[in-house]
């Protein structure tokens, strides 16, 4: 019955599942950053460790089907747990969003634990820049964290690039050069309003256009079949070494495909990263509610969400949490 309920929630108004879910275990951010928390410490909670809000998705009954799951921080135990769980088509997807300061040192246990696929993020090349943006001297932690995660068989292992202009915009061709000779699909991500800071202007969104224009200068490209339901618009060198993906989040949203949907470490879940309200999941588990109560409570959250998220337009509301602090 569980299951039967979950594949209608999944059903929505724009005719197509949703099939990948978010579930950080702490909405505290390895360290600050650009995208992630100010320098400023804000409220957190749970502060550290696994969230009871990860409960549901470990719960021995959560099979939904046709479902991909992402976690957000090093965690073999919930990875194992997590990779335990089977839908009817098999095994979930399961994979992890990281800075990937520690990867090197996390890497093979958490493919020996069931993780599949890993995205980390890498903003920057040049190490003063890196160490201004996250306020953390690692770029050769991360970069020796993509080795890594290479060498223990994680298949694909996926860079998510953040581009704002006037501070790594200059960057983008390399970038892209890091992976060719890297051999790991760079996702450059167009500047969103989800920045802790709150400095978010349009004129600082590096569009799709104007990152695949610089790249195809240097080295030709051609685009790929669409994308289905996945955020980025896919890319490749036509000299054959490798693809490039692009998320347009700004100037070509993808609203209308999107099948995403996130849980956050406080246990509320949020069908968009721009959604301004959030339905609690987490105080009707601890009450004692059932799956169908719970699944009832989730179908009821989709079937409220937005057309898309109206950024550029003049109802547009900001969302008040950082994107660390949703769990992105």
């Amino acid at each position: 019955a569980f299951r039967k309920k979950l594949h209608a929630f999944q059903q929505r108004i724009f005719n197509h599942h949703h099939q990948d879910g978010t579930f950080p275990q702490t909405n505290l951010m390895h360290w600050p950053g650009q995208w992630n928390r100010p320098v400023v410490r804000f409220g957190l909670s749970p502060p550290f460790g696994l969230s009871p809000s990860t409960r549901p998705a470990i719960h021995p009954k959560w099979h939904p089907g046709d479902v991909r799951v992402f976690v957000g921080a090093h965690l073999p135990v919930l990875v194992r747990k997590l990779a335990q769980l089977e839908h009817s088509g098999g095994p979930i997807d399961l994979a992890m969003t990281t800075n990937g300061a520690t990867m090197r040192l996390a890497a093979d246990g958490l493919r020996q634990a069931g993780l599949r696929r890993v995205n980390i993020s890498l903003d920057t090349l040049d190490r003063e820049k890196f160490h201004r943006m996250t306020r953390r001297d690692e770029l050769d932690n991360v970069l020796d964290g993509i080795a890594a995660a290479q060498a223990a068989g994680f298949d694909p292992v996926k860079i998510n690039a953040v581009i704002e202009r006037g501070v790594n915009d200059d960057e983008i061709v390399a970038l892209a050069d890091f992976g060719r000779s890297q051999n790991v699909e760079v996702r450059f991500i167009e500047f969103m309003p989800l920045d802790a800071s709150g400095h978010w202007m349009n004129d600082k969104v590096v569009s799709q256009d104007e990152i695949v224009a610089a790249i195809n200068a240097v080295y030709p490209l051609e685009q790929v079949a669409a994308r289905g339901s996945a955020p980025a618009d896919r890319w490749r060198y036509t000299d054959g070494a490798g693809m490039i993906g692009v998320i347009p989040t700004i100037t070509k949203p993808f609203c209308g495909d999107c099948d995403r949907v996130r849980l956050t470490a406080e246990g509320q879940f949020r069908t968009c990263l721009f959604a301004t309200t959030e339905f609690d999941l987490l105080q009707p588990m601890r009450g004692g509610a059932s799956d169908d109560d719970l699944a009832a409570e989730i179908q009821r959250a989709v079937g409220t969400k937005w057309a898309g998220h109206q950024i550029n337009q003049v109802n547009f509301i900001r969302p008040a949490r950082s994107m660390s602090q949703i769990g992105g």
